[in-house]
């Protein structure tokens, strides 16, 4: 948790960042070692250019701001930090001489300029990064502790390590030992890895002679990705030094209750937490050591479910707060850009260990709606926004050229020099195609470019145009957003399955010349809030329509009547009815220059579709499970599974883990069904088949065998005391397949035990819309952390937003 607020430092003068992933490159000399767990890997930045677009436009920008930068002023305060003369203008903003964080933008422009050469092969972004580099190796060589390289002094470490009030000394660290890190690999400076090994052999010397507990105290104070940056070095010269270095920054305090799926991220400085989970699916990359790679895992889980905004961004304030809290913690300070580029970053990585597409499709709501709106459009140094502000009137702010030097403004730099780096991804001869940006890819080593066209998403069609020749296993992304998604080859419609949070796979040999066509259709669809069902954001497709309210400062959210959005003709344009009159709506990425809003007030809640959720648990890996309707609900599985034989296909055996299903899966519902095969290992009593729920105060489950010892259904608005129940005759048997199913209209609520009624409650007026949000939707777990997670197998897991029949209930398969 961060122990000053940084947009208070802000206002005074300060600093503060995060940074990019390495890729290493062959042929630098040193011992290089293969990522552990990794199944798919992304083309290096020299392998893809961005076509004309406005991810171009956006980069094209940046690429501006790197060359106007002044680079003596860049290094005033390193020089000043060693006795150097200096006689440039100090920057200002978080990098003035007075900022306990002046330092870090070096590390950004580092990496920026790395990028930059990399994709462009620009020699003047390599020559620029190559003269900082040269000037910071001759303050390091000064340096009174051999290795140490920084704009402040080293007593700013004694202060972390003493618990004094210091800001964030091993974050502004970070950046430049990621931005060295990057010189080196993207851009080749061998002078680079000289400085880097030696300010890494540093970090160590300092950090081993502290004990266990001095080193956790410690990491109470930010320090951005350390432990990431240590284990890429490690990856790349095979140092076990390195490694011992970043296990150093393992925060036990987060790392222990996310190794447990458990979600305690509420009041915790987000932008301090993120790249504590990038580190450790580098950890993981590096030793294999999978408590790691759940970690990670585990918490994009945590925050994507829970806590994230509808452009795909989190925090209020800089912090986490509690689960589901999303309509009541809008304001100005929401959606930290800082935050998204690094979630976007421990993205990537977990679609390398587990290539899903529900990553991928994170990965472009947060790029498309977050981070390409957050550079503005007027500014030919494409100066970046901090917060995106979520109230109704809000109003982006951008940074400048010297007066700012946020961290958000260094990730900005970063964010705009690698659009590239996660459009394909390959292994062998397969190639995943997961966003769809005006791209060209030149397939290193095999003499294949495609070349992908699009205005998406200003039209909902790509295509890939292929030269030269060979055999490719492609992998397009089906969006969970889309339907009736078609795909043509040389203008013939291929007959291949695209359901929607997959990839359609098409292999063979293509010819130089071969056209696809893919078309995924968009429609107007609405994100509603996890804490009020009647506050939602308006989507088209993928992208976050906002109203524009010009120089109108909103005092409360608007009512949106949905039924009045009519298409203007031009793409991604609308016009709607609201409480405030006519308005524009237009997408987040393009609205800047005025106020806006993103969520609005609206009277109904969707209506649930008749048949909700299938799971039918048929996956043979991952941590997914898709919803067979077409209706996009995908599950995430936590701690220990196994696939084992079902009643069809695959069954989900679980082996001290749980399934999450999607927040508010019968939000609003006043009749049900729930529908699933169980078979029991253990009888244990309390455990649950499911439980829907938001914590102990709300809930609906079915156990096996409560306290009573018989089955039990019951749902409460009120906690255990206002259970409304049915209990069947018996206990579940151990061993078989048993069918239970609950089904509820009006006042009577009925519970089948193998397909025959087993009881009923005809007073039953308790249904989901009474329970309010519920975040905590299980398969296998209980809202009572005391309760035992169900020990045994569940198949064809259904749910339905109307109360089945008698000879509905038999007739399921």
């Amino acid at each position: 948790m961060a122990e000053i607020s940084r947009r208070t430092v802000l206002r005074a003068g300060g600093a503060a960042a995060v940074i990019t992933t390495v890729t290493t490159t062959a042929g630098t000399g040193t011992a290089e070692a293969a990522d552990i767990g990794v199944s798919v890997d992304a083309f290096p930045l020299t392998a893809v250019s961005l076509l004309s677009g406005p991810f171009q436009a956006n980069a094209a920008r940046t690429h501006s701001y790197l060359l106007f930068l002044d680079s003596e002023r860049l290094l005033h305060t390193f020089r000043l930090n060693y006795g150097l003369p200096s006689s440039a203008a100090p920057c200002g903003g978080w990098e003035s001489p007075t900022t306990e964080l002046r330092g870090h933008s070096m590390g950004h422009v580092l990496t920026a300029l790395a990028q930059a050469y990399a994709n462009t092969g620009r020699a003047e972004f390599k020559s620029k990064g190559d003269y900082l580099v040269a000037e910071l190796a001759k303050c390091q060589a000064r340096a009174s502790s051999a290795g140490y390289l920084s704009a402040f002094p080293e007593s700013f470490i004694d202060r972390v390590e003493a618990r004094q009030q210091v800001w964030a000394p091993y974050y502004t660290l970070h950046k430049i030992l990621a931005g060295l890190l990057d010189m080196h690999t993207l851009a080749g400076n061998a002078q680079a890895l000289t400085v880097l090994t030696a300010f890494a052999g540093w970090v160590k010397r300092r950090n081993e002679r502290l004990t266990q507990t001095q080193r956790q105290n410690m990491l109470d104070t930010e320090f951005g990705g350390m432990n990431e940056v240590l284990a890429n070095l490690y990856q790349l010269t095979g140092n076990p030094d390195h490694l011992t270095a970043a296990r150093y920054f393992d925060h036990a305090e987060i790392f222990d209750p996310l190794a447990a799926n458990q979600d305690r991220l509420n009041g915790y400085h987000a932008n301090t937490q993120i790249p504590k989970a990038i580190g450790a699916i580098r950890e993981y990359h590096a030793t294999g050591e999978t408590r790691y790679r759940d970690i990670a895992t585990n918490f994009w889980n945590i925050v994507t479910r829970d806590h994230t905004y509808a452009i795909g961004g989190n925090s209020n304030g800089e912090y986490f707060k509690a689960p589901g809290r999303i309509a009541s913690e809008l304001s100005d300070n929401t959606a930290e850009c800082c935050n998204s580029y690094n979630m976007l970053k421990l993205t990537r990585q977990l679609f390398r260990t587990n290539p899903q597409a529900s990553y991928a499709d994170f990965y472009e709501k947060a790029l498309y709606n977050h981070i390409l709106g957050a550079q503005n459009p007027s500014s030919s140094h494409g100066f970046h926004s901090y917060y995106i502000p979520l109230r109704a009137g809000g109003i982006k702010t951008y940074s400048n050229d010297y007066d700012n030097f946020t961290c958000c403004h260094g990730t900005g730099m970063e964010s705009n020099t690698k659009y590239v780096d996660s459009i394909y991804f390959f292994t062998g001869n397969t190639l995943y195609v997961n966003l769809f940006i005006a791209s060209e890819l030149r397939w290193p080593g095999r003499g294949i470019t495609i070349r992908q066209e699009t205005s998406y998403p200003e039209s909902a069609t790509t295509r890939l145009t292929f030269t030269g020749s060979g055999q490719i296993d492609l992998r397009l992304r089906i969006p969970s957003w889309t339907s009736g998604a078609q795909i043509r080859l040389n203008g013939t419609a291929q007959n291949v399955p695209v359901t929607p949070g997959t990839f359609a796979t098409i292999s063979r040999t293509w010819a130089s010349g071969d056209v696809l066509d893919l078309d995924l259709p968009m429609a107007l669809n609405r994100e509603v809030t996890p804490d009020d069902a009647t506050v939602q954001a308006v989507r088209y497709g993928p992208i976050v329509l906002s109203g524009a309210y010009g120089t109108t400062n909103l005092s409360s959210l608007p009512t949106l009547d949905p039924a009045s959005i009519r298409t203007t003709g031009t793409p991604l344009r609308f016009t709607a009815s609201a409480s405030t009159g006519s308005v524009n709506l237009l997408p987040f990425y393009a609205m800047h220059g005025q106020r806006y809003t993103v969520y609005w007030r609206i009277g109904t809640t969707p209506p649930l579709p008749a048949f909700v959720a299938h799971y039918q648990f048929n996956e043979t890996s991952g941590t997914t499970v898709a919803d067979a309707t077409g209706n996009g609900k995908t599950a995430t599985i936590s701690g220990a599974v196994s696939r084992v034989a079902g009643r069809q296909g695959n069954a989900l055996s679980l082996d001290g883990g749980h399934v999450q299903l999607p927040s508010g899966i019968l939000a609003g519902a006043t009749a049900y069904t729930v529908a699933a095969w169980v078979r029991l290992d253990t009888v244990a009593s309390w455990a649950r088949v499911f439980d829907f729920g938001a914590g102990t105060g709300s809930y609906m489950f079915f156990t096996p065998q409560s306290g009573s010892g018989t089955a039990r259904f019951a749902i409460t608005s009120s906690g255990s005391g206002g259970e409304q129940q049915i209990s069947g005759p018996a206990a579940l048997p151990a061993g078989t397949w048993t069918h239970i199913a609950v089904t509820h209209s009006g006042n009577v609520a009925i519970l089948y035990i193998g397909k025959t009624e087993a009881a009923r409650n005809t007073n039953m007026t308790i249904r989901p819309a009474d329970l309010g949000s519920t975040t905590q939707n299980w398969v296998g777990r209980s809202q009572y952390s005391g309760d035992p997670l169900l020990d045994g197998a569940v198949d064809e897991f259904r749910v339905y937003s109307r109360a089945l029949t008698a000879s509905e209930i038999t007739a399921l398969p």
